[in-house]
């Protein structure tokens, strides 16, 4: 409380004295016991009022003791069953978790993981990958800023994720235990094979597989490649303690058009621990058409190669750049890209009238906008001399396909002449333009699709900016090449429009995420909302059909099939108010991930210890870790004073005690006849 505070006081205790001694008294010729008491009263009820009419703050202080946090993560994947080390992992969790001396010392704080990293106290070691990167990655976001050890309880065998020895701070000590047998026993694997989703009929594909090999003895291995009961490709591979891998490449022949399944299985006569590595399963789908992409510039662009590498990535597409007065004919190509158009393309808007081949129109500084009113006739083109940067913003009502938000807003602006852009004809804008945070509400990427005749248009040039960023942020080009394959797909296509429209795979590897998109357009083809999908899913072996519904996201609907066991599905996709419905296949493979592995990866967890100036223990030194972590002195507790100031009007028990003095008062008065 403040001086001026305690002069309050002290002259309230005067006038409340004053007031009291005035009423009983003053000339009062009874002073009996009676009335000294009902003065005190009178004293302590008029005191009340007055302190609460001063309400001085009250100042109050505690102390609060922070403990260093101690995060116990445990390991939750399969693997950790397939390396008979289940109890092993609960006994040390337990251990730790239980320690009285852990416990007074450090918040104890329990997670597991697999593919994610959540809050746990119980264990099914069902996951079916494992991603220690999201620990790390999770852990600094939940305790920014502390010191802090980790004791991390896994095999160390990472099977999705970035490499998560460098993931974690190397200012804060990690202690993996590592469970699983560590002895090493000879074993052959088949590690990774290499082979594109798409092959065309009547070529070669290659196929590109890295054994491994574990052990001291030298040995010869037979390497197989086959298809039904039909040995494909074979191959006798020998292995010794100076060579551990090898890489086999062979081309298998695409002598069948849709979906074909491949067995690559390596053996030998040695005896091993683990044989379901010696077998991995891969599927091909052999098309036989493939879409031929003409981009034709007047001049040279990054962007021409930006779409070219993006297109490509597709193995069904294939690109070719021409000038305009290079190309002689477009009959044989399913898709235009006509870059920045100007009087030099009139041969080639000329000869596409009568083929009309679906085309995508992309301008910028160089285009001749004049040239461009003339030869289409979605877009009125009024531009000025001056350059602009554009901004996109992307449209959730978008509904021509299915397409997500690959971060368009944080891309760098693209570059077009400014000028006013005004609409034409039935235009769907996936994209919009603003300059700087000014929106335009004019297009940026927009198609149109009439009668089957679709076009696409781009308005601003550096899309190869876009490719660039989207790198930066994700670490890869797939999210931007699916963009643009998405773009091509639309183009390449002149089927009418249909009501339902199913996005997925072929084939999935058993444990990936499977996913089905859906879009259902009413008779306007607007993308209806209130549709009502739902899947069913029947393995074709067992004949056992499975149901599900279609959950609706931004602009479509999705369904997620994790779980299904390995085998061939059919499926039906339904939109249960109008009966459209969409039927297909696909496959899982029988491929899991988490039974790949014999041992612990000691070498793995062993540098993530050094890195962060920890120690790598085995469970049977639970003892010694937990010795560590209490005899550690740089994790401390701290003591922190909590001060407090509560002003005096708060404490509504001063009201209840002011009306309990008073009411006293007023009954004792009546009482003894003073009233």
């Amino acid at each position: 409380m403040t001086a001026n505070s305690f002069v309050l006081i002290f002259i309230s205790l005067g006038i409340a004295f004053a007031l009291s001694y005035f009423q009983y008294y003053y000339k009062a010729k009874n002073r009996s016991k009676t009335i000294l008491f009902l003065a005190f009263l009178r004293f302590l009820s008029v005191f009340g009022l007055l302190l609460l009419m001063i309400n001085p703050v009250v100042s109050s202080s505690t102390f609060e003791t922070i403990k260093t946090p101690l995060p116990i993560v445990v390991d939750n994947s399969s693997s950790i069953i397939d390396l008979k080390a289940k109890e092993s992992v609960l006994k040390v969790y337990e251990k730790l978790t239980s320690n009285s001396d852990l416990k007074s010392k450090f918040d104890i704080q329990t997670y597991s993981f697999d593919s994610e990293f959540q809050s746990a106290e119980t264990f099914d070691f069902k996951g079916s990958q494992t991603n220690i990167d999201a620990v790390a990655q999770n852990l600094k976001n939940s305790n920014k800023n502390l010191k802090y050890p980790t004791v991390l309880i896994t095999d160390g065998n990472q099977t999705s994720g970035a490499d998560y020895v460098f993931s974690f701070d190397a200012d804060n000590k990690v202690y993996p235990i590592a469970v699983g047998d560590t002895t090493t026993y000879l074993d052959l694997k088949i590690n990774q094979i290499n082979v594109n989703k798409y092959a065309f009929h009547k070529n070669k594909f290659p196929v590109e597989v890295f054994l491994l090999y574990e052990g001291t003895k030298s040995i010869t291995a037979n390497f197989s490649i086959s298809q039904g009961n039909t040995i494909l490709t074979k191959e006798t591979v020998s292995f010794s303690s100076s060579k551990k891998s090898a890489v086999i490449n062979v081309l298998l022949p695409a002598d069948k058009t849709g979906l074909q399944l491949y067995n690559a299985k390596l053996t030998s006569s040695e005896t091993e621990k683990n044989s379901y590595n010696n077998t991995k399963k891969f599927a091909v789908e052999v098309i036989d058409q493939k879409t031929e992409v003409a981009i034709i510039s007047a001049i040279n662009h990054p962007d021409l190669s930006a779409l070219k590498r993006s297109i490509e990535a597709n193995a069904q597409r294939k690109v070719t750049i021409f000038k305009p007065n290079q190309i002689n004919s477009l009959n044989n190509f399913n898709v235009l890209i006509l870059y920045q158009p100007n009087a030099s393309f009139k041969p080639v808007f000329d000869a596409n009238k009568n083929l009309n081949i679906n085309s995508w129109i992309i301008t910028g500084n160089d285009t001749d906008f004049g040239f461009l009113n003339q030869h289409q006739s979605q877009f009125d083109f009024k531009m000025s001399s001056q350059k602009e940067d554009y901004l996109a913003n992307f449209s959730s009502d978008f509904n021509l396909f299915a397409i997500d938000n690959i971060g368009f807003e944080n891309f760098p602006p693209l570059e077009n002449t400014f000028g006013t852009i005004t609409n034409k004809g039935n235009v769907s804008v996936l994209l919009s333009s603003r300059i700087r945070n000014v929106d335009t509400n004019a297009p940026l990427f927009a198609f149109t699709d009439n009668q089957g005749k679709r076009s696409a248009y781009l308005l601003g040039e550096n899309i190869w900016k876009w490719r660039a960023q989207s790198y930066v942020d994700k670490k890869s080009f797939e999210q931007f090449d699916v963009f643009i394959d998405k773009t091509i797909q639309f183009l390449s296509s002149n089927d009418a429009r249909k009501s339902l429209i199913v996005n997925h795979e072929r084939f999935y590897n058993s444990g990936d995420a499977l996913e089905i998109t859906a879009q259902y357009f009413n008779k306007n083809y607007e993308f209806d909302e209130k549709a009502r999908l739902s899947i069913a899913v029947t393995n074709t072996k067992t004949k056992k059909v499975k149901r599900y519904d279609l959950l609706k996201t931004t602009n479509s609907f999705k369904v997620n099939l994790d779980g299904l066991n390995a085998g061939s599905y059919t499926f039906t996709v339904k939109e249960l108010n109008s009966n459209a419905s969409y039927s297909n296949v696909f496959e899982i493979l029988d491929f899991d991930i988490e039974k790949q592995f014999v041992n612990p990866d000691m070498v793995k967890l062993n540098q993530l210890a050094n890195q962060t100036k920890g120690v790598v223990s085995v469970p049977n030194q639970t003892d010694n870790l937990i010795k560590i972590l209490i005899e550690n002195q740089d994790y401390k507790a701290i003591q922190k004073e909590v001060a407090k100031k509560t002003p005096l009007i708060d404490w509504y028990w001063l009201l209840v005690f002011i009306a309990i003095f008073l009411a006293s008062e007023w009954f004792i008065r009546k009482y003894n006849g003073l009233l």
